[in-house]
């Protein structure tokens, strides 16, 4: 009994020594980013399209290149074939084979082999450009969770001092109430107050809770019960960002993201779209050369020797008499040897082949006009993206510098209710106020404490958005 005792204590020692350790590890914010990237379905997708995109340009090039094809052939054929006059007529399967080598070249297509390679390097840039785009974007959303669980943190640890405050304030109201210094009424506030603070903890603790809990499913992980991120102390800097005008944060902007990036790109396929579909009104020229031969399997006749029954070949004018001449049976042998065959029926072709379309019932005029079409459509795409991107840093700029001033104004509220508070402490102390007013300032200080964490986290986020559109990279590649 007493080993079995051992073995149990041993088992839940080093387990909850291994729960400590899961426990022990917390995630940075670089961290998290690097992770998201990596394991996040949508990146992975654009990682895959991404060499999709240079398979197709490996093919472009390849279009360039000689096509070369070999070809064999091995037919059975059943004939009735004559051997003499005596024996007659005998079914027979001839056996033969033939081979090719066929090359032919492009020597002439209206460049449209030019173009497809281009366009095969267009989109390369653009599968890269909308990897990118995918990974600054999980990045921001990343960054915005982060910034959540730590909000939450510090609204955790700043109600658990509330607490802590309020049930001491209680305790003392129970001993001056106790003593018939203050009246009971103040003590049932008292423990009012330590309620309200216990059901705002609460409610904090599960804000952090499910803060924690959309990081941990943006980072896809599997275990949410024990992932935490390091305790990170955001300092609040920002106002260098706001010294730039937003044109310039415009201009950066359109230099370093994406979007205009990706609609440059994708206009420039569209124009090779139509230099492509432009390529079939012009005649094609290919260089053709081919190399045959050929084998068969029939015996061959190697000589003739007289027949028993002579032939008849005419008459003897006159008389009309028979004129009989011998009769000739030929001499059989095997095939020729196969390689032999192919040798001597060795024959080569070199050719040029010319196509010039001249009716294809419109397809072709149609295609021109689809591909035109498609490019006036990417354009006005285009300038679209432009539009989004100017009003984007401009709300940006717009919301950096709001959101300053909000937490300016929230530091200078809190800071006056906390001086409110102790003023109002002195004078509950000296009994010129009752305990309802000094829990009305009390509460007025942790709604400013509050305010102040989410003016100063969003400013915080808000300034990151604005960097990065200054071009500010967020990740390290």
């Amino acid at each position: 009994m007493r080993v079995k005792r051992f073995k149990y204590l041993v088992f839940m020692f080093l387990g909850g020594s291994m729960f400590c350790i899961a426990q022990e590890k917390k995630w940075t914010l670089e961290e998290c980013i690097s992770y998201a990237i990596t394991h996040n379905i949508q990146v992975k997708q654009t990682e895959l399209e991404k060499e999709a995109s240079t398979v197709r340009k490996q093919m472009a090039k390849g279009d360039f290149l000689p096509s070369v094809s070999f070809n064999g052939q091995h037919n059975w054929t059943i004939a009735n074939s004559t051997l003499s006059e005596e024996i007659g007529t005998n079914a027979k399967t001839v056996q033969a084979s033939s081979f090719g080598l066929n090359v032919a070249v492009d020597l002439y297509k209206g460049q449209v082999n030019q173009h497809r390679l281009v366009k095969a390097r267009l989109d390369q840039l653009a599968s890269e450009y909308q990897a990118q785009q995918m990974k600054e974007n999980i990045a921001l959303q990343v960054i915005n969770s982060y910034l959540q669980v730590m909000f939450n943190k510090e609204l955790v640890r700043t109600n658990e001092v509330q607490l802590t405050y309020d049930k001491d304030q209680s305790i003392r109201m129970q001993t001056l109430v106790d003593a018939g210094v203050v009246p009971a009424g103040d003590l049932l506030e008292a423990k009012a107050t330590v309620a309200i603070s216990s059901q705002r903890l609460i409610t904090s603790e599960n804000q952090l809770v499910m803060a924690k809990l959309n990081l941990a499913q943006l980072l896809q992980l599997e275990s949410y019960s024990t992932f935490d991120v390091t305790d990170t102390n955001f300092e609040v800097k920002g106002e260098e960002i706001l010294k730039h005008s937003p044109e310039e944060i415009k201009e950066r902007a359109f230099e370093s993201l994406m979007n205009v990036r990706i609609a440059q790109t994708n206009l420039a396929i569209a124009e090779q779209n139509v230099k492509i579909a432009r390529t079939s009104f012009y005649p094609t020229l290919t260089g053709v050369y081919n190399l045959t031969t050929n084998a068969n399997y029939l015996d061959r006749v190697t000589g003739y020797t007289i027949g028993s029954f002579p032939r008849e070949i005419g008459y003897v004018e006159g008389s009309n008499a028979k004129v009989l001449a011998p009769s000739t049976v030929p001499m059989m042998g095997g095939a020729s040897p196969f390689f032999d065959q192919l040798s001597d029926n060795l024959r080569s072709f070199v050719g040029l082949t010319l196509s010039v379309p001249i009716f294809t019932g419109f397809r072709t005029r149609n295609s021109l006009k689809l591909a035109r079409l498609s490019k006036q459509q990417i354009s006005n795409e285009k300038e679209v993206a432009i539009l989004e991107l100017e009003q984007q840093v401009f709300k940006a700029y717009t919301d950096t510098k709001n959101a300053h001033k909000s937490y300016e104004a929230s530091v200078v509220t809190l800071e006056s209710r906390e001086k409110s508070l102790e003023y109002a402490k002195e004078r509950y102390a000296v009994g010129l106020i009752n305990v309802f007013d000094l829990n009305q300032n009390q509460n007025l200080y942790v709604a400013a404490q509050s305010d102040m964490l989410k003016s100063k986290y969003e400013y915080i986020f808000k300034t990151r958005i604005l960097e990065y559109y200054f071009g500010v990279p967020l990740f390290s590649n």
